[in-house]
């Protein structure tokens, strides 16, 4: 693949130049491969990915499904966004569950409080195969977690799904080499040189629509391993567990059990732009239990097959 002709730096701003990149690489992987399929939780940074590949194949309708691989342990208000985006798109949405993979015997049940987030890695590979995906968009950050600092921007796993971070093909000056070997598929991410900032400037900048828990609003919750977890359906508290109600919102979405809310007084998008420009820790790091089950948490996940 060639690079992108991009606008003049004095023209264009930090925000053109990212969007236009973007772009480039979500109709370059549309072009080389034969049956692609973007990755859609209804996250953000997903949110983000998807206004993009409206921009890109406009006026036309995507030329690919969205697909979320859903834990079943999900904030009610990111499933609504979800499936209204989706729908506003006119994308075609899939939806692999885990528990269906529970069902099948091919992974074990953790119980109904235990934790299904690892468990995604065997839905999501077996919805590539069934569906005969040989690419996936992603909305994954280099600045997210160190494990995704060391991926390229297109992802090569082969026929088992997993990630070699020594066997990756370089990407110099923009440069990218997207043919799919046989049994293999590739991840793009087109987001990957974006800061969790430039995500939400670039949400302001195209007044784009978000779930609302990204939003502070008063909410029940629990201190649990140093986070605020929303009590309900996945979070019940123990009997030496004080409720409280504060007013929070959330950096990330994930599953309900495992993302933390943080203290904030961001209301608006000005406001959040205003509190991520002086934070000093990224929204993974800050908020997601699934990230802390040791140094190598996402890296390991990520050689099994997870996004």
């Amino acid at each position: 693949m060639a690079p992108t002709p991009l606008q003049s730096p004095k023209t264009a701003s930090h925000l053109d130049l990212l969007e236009s990149h973007a772009i480039f690489i979500l109709r370059e992987v549309a072009a080389e491969c034969e049956r692609p399929v973007l990755l859609f939780s209804g996250g953000k940074d997903s949110a983000v990915l998807l206004h993009l590949a409206k921009k890109a194949f406009a006026p036309q309708q995507l030329p690919f499904p969205v697909m979320h691989i859903d834990t079943g342990q999900n904030f009610q208000e990111v499933l609504d966004f979800r499936d209204a985006a989706a729908a506003k798109a006119g994308a075609r949405l899939i939806v692999a569950k885990v528990q269906d993979s529970i069902d099948q015997g091919k992974v074990s049940d953790p119980g109904p409080m235990g934790v299904r987030n690892r468990l995604q890695s065997v839905t999501l590979l077996d919805a590539i195969n069934d569906n005969k995906f040989d690419a996936a968009f992603g909305g994954a950050r280099r600045d997210e977690d160190k494990a995704r600092a060391k991926e390229r921007i297109l992802s090569f796993r082969d026929a088992f799904g997993q990630w070699d971070p020594r066997a990756q093909r370089p990407e110099l000056w923009q440069l990218y080499q997207g043919k799919v070997n046989a049994g293999e598929h590739l991840r793009a991410f087109p987001l990957s040189d974006w800061t969790e900032l430039d995500v939400w400037e670039y949400i302001a900048r195209e007044n784009m629509e978000l779930p609302s828990i990204y939003f502070a609003h008063e909410r029940h919750v629990v201190l649990r391993d140093n986070m605020w977890l929303g009590v309900g359906e996945w979070v019940v508290p123990s009997s030496d567990e004080k409720i409280e109600v504060r007013t929070v919102r959330f950096r990330t979405v994930g599953d309900a059990n495992l993302t933390g809310a943080v203290d904030s007084d961001a209301d608006t998008i000005e406001k959040i732009i205003d509190e991520i420009s002086i934070a000093n820790l990224s929204e993974r790091g800050a908020t997601r239990a699934d990230d802390r089950f040791s140094e190598t948490a996402m890296e390991d996940r990520k050689r099994e097959g997870y996004f």
